[in-house]
């Protein structure tokens, strides 16, 4: 376990290195964000001077190493548009991202297991045919198309929910949340459904899979020749089993929702940290290019790093300093 932990966090600081070495040479290259933020009719002495107060009149390596010092006490820069500490807009817009993609995931692990179980032990009915037809419809379309096709049926033409924002929120443990509050909820539904439906086909496909894998195995015809009803046979010892690959398949896919988030929260105005990246591209705020890139893969190290534990968990045959991920 200490040499695991060892050896992911050796990697966890090279990645970390290596990802805003590459964006901020490719934020730099893009393109002078003074030319963006500055008005056009300023003279040259203020020009000057906001490349200066921005520290852009150094170069590149400089830049990169100011930031590199500055990173080990935990600042990542400030905000060029905001003038605001770059972490501190990524946490703040953190809560609001990861309600969705919680959101989203239930959605696709709620649902998504049950159909899948139904379509592996019903393959050949017409039930189990309409499950796999939705899910490959769910693979096939557009996230974009999806949400603008939501908010059109239900918020535009039934008014049944809200087409964007997150609505009313209330503090958690200090951290607002919305799917507290009734309209929170409301306003949650349609994007969390919107993020989740390829997750939902993918949990589908997954637990089909092994559904009929598992069905054909001797454990299972054991199990029935002892007298366990099918209900029991299915829903604990098949299940238990299925849940292994599914849970580090979706493990691993909670990092991408949380990271591709962006077509959502644009489509639905959700304010997380998506939107604000995308906000950011457009004006050239390197400093929360950067953070937000910098935050993000440090979530996806400790999720893998949380499915690898409860990979373990679940099948005792699995330790830890094996695993060579």
């Amino acid at each position: 376990m200490r040499v695991f932990i060892i050896r992911r966090s050796i990697q966890s600081i090279a990645v970390l290195l290596i990802m805003s070495l590459l964006v901020f040479v490719g934020v730099y290259a893009i393109g002078n964000p003074v030319d963006i933020l500055i008005s056009p009719d300023a003279t040259p002495q203020e020009y000057e001077a906001a490349v200066k107060a921005l520290g852009l009149d150094r170069p590149m390596w400089a830049q990169y190493r100011v930031f590199l010092v500055n990173a080990r006490h935990g600042n990542l820069g400030k905000s060029f548009v905001f003038n605001e500490p770059a972490l501190k807009l990524i946490l703040q817009r953190m809560p609001a991202t990861l309600e969705l993609a919680f959101g989203a995931m239930m959605i696709a692990v709620i649902i998504g297991i049950p159909l899948g179980m139904i379509a592996g032990i019903k393959s050949d009915t017409w039930m189990g045919r309409t499950i796999m037809s939705g899910s490959i419809l769910g693979f096939s379309l557009p996230t974009f198309w999806v949400g603008l096709m939501m908010i059109m049926c239900f918020a535009v033409m039934l008014g049944w929910l809200p087409a964007s924002g997150r609505g009313e929120t209330v503090d958690l443990l200090g951290i607002p949340v919305s799917f507290l509050t009734l309209d929170g909820l409301s306003h949650l539904i349609l994007p969390a459904i919107n993020l989740g439906l390829f997750k939902l086909s993918l949990t589908i496909r997954l637990t089909r899979a092994g559904t009929r894998e598992n069905i054909q195995l001797d454990y299972v015809k054991f199990a029935r020749a002892k007298g366990l009803s099918n209900t029991r046979v299915i829903g604990v010892h098949v299940l238990k089993n299925i849940l292994i690959p599914v849970v580090t398949v979706l493990g691993l896919e909670l990092g991408n929702v949380i990271a591709f988030a962006v077509v959502t929260e644009t489509v639905f105005a959700w304010p997380g940290m998506g939107k604000l990246i995308i906000d950011s591209i457009d004006v050239l705020d390197r400093p929360v290019i950067v953070a937000y890139l910098l935050v993000t893969v440090t979530m996806f190290i400790i999720i893998n790093f949380t499915v690898d534990i409860l990979y373990s968990i679940l099948d005792p045959r699995v330790r830890l300093g094996d695993i060579k991920s």
